[in-house]
């Protein structure tokens, strides 16, 4: 019979990811069809405890210019479609519909890389990796919804594309808590570090104060 500390006693989460060099944000699917209550997926309680930290987050992470990728899904119609089993993305995730609009407290167009997804991980089919080769990231801090589809499939490409990841457990959200905690639990156990957003903010903040020393 398993036991509570098995993973534990094999190994699991004995290593940390820690941070490297330069970090960069994604924000993952903070669409209105999300966040707004009106639409069949808006208005989770955890997705929005998430969307307020990620906006607290995001100010900071700016003003210290650290790059920041921020992605919707939207397709043109559903044939484009991968074949999503979830009735409210096949009705709404259109591209002309007003549910795949960025909410507006986690997004600036002159700054953020915007991409659209068509899959569940922001980097699947996007340039967000190329751009962080660019900006020499090598360390992603993972934002967004929902934890257990599209933030699971988003920190495992950016393990899988060899960044350091940390995933702040609240700057993201679920329908649910426990698919929110088990997928996170999971997460740390083998990919990420999972944090939260002080540590974030701590570890951006003494990023930004030793870039300033240096170019000083």
């Amino acid at each position: 019979m398993a036991h509570a500390d098995d993973y534990k006693n094999r190994s699991y989460g004995e290593i940390p990811v820690g941070t490297g060099f330069k970090p960069g944000i994604v924000v993952v699917d903070f669409q209105i069809g999300f966040t707004d209550a009106q639409y069949p997926l808006g208005g989770a309680p955890l997705v929005m405890r998430a969307l307020e930290n990620t906006t607290k987050l995001l100010k900071v992470a700016r003003a210290c210019g650290v790059p920041v990728a921020n992605c919707n899904t939207a397709y043109m119609n559903e044939r484009e479609m991968p074949y999503w089993k979830i009735t409210a993305v096949r009705e709404t995730f259109r591209r002309d519909h007003p549910s795949v609009a960025f909410d507006e407290r986690i997004y600036d167009p002159d700054y953020d890389l915007t991409v659209c997804k068509k899959g569940p991980s922001i980097f699947f089919g996007t340039d967000v990796s190329d751009y962080f080769t660019k900006e020499r990231v090598d360390t992603v801090i993972v934002t967004g919804c929902n934890t257990s589809g599209c933030i699971r499939a988003s920190s495992i490409d950016s393990f899988s594309h060899r960044y350091r990841t940390l995933v702040p457990e609240d700057c993201v959200g679920d329908i649910e808590e426990q698919p929110h905690r088990d997928n996170l639990r999971d997460l740390g156990r083998r990919y990420v570090d999972v944090v939260d957003l002080k540590t974030t903010l701590d570890y951006i903040q003494n990023w930004h104060q030793s870039q300033t020393r240096k170019a000083g």
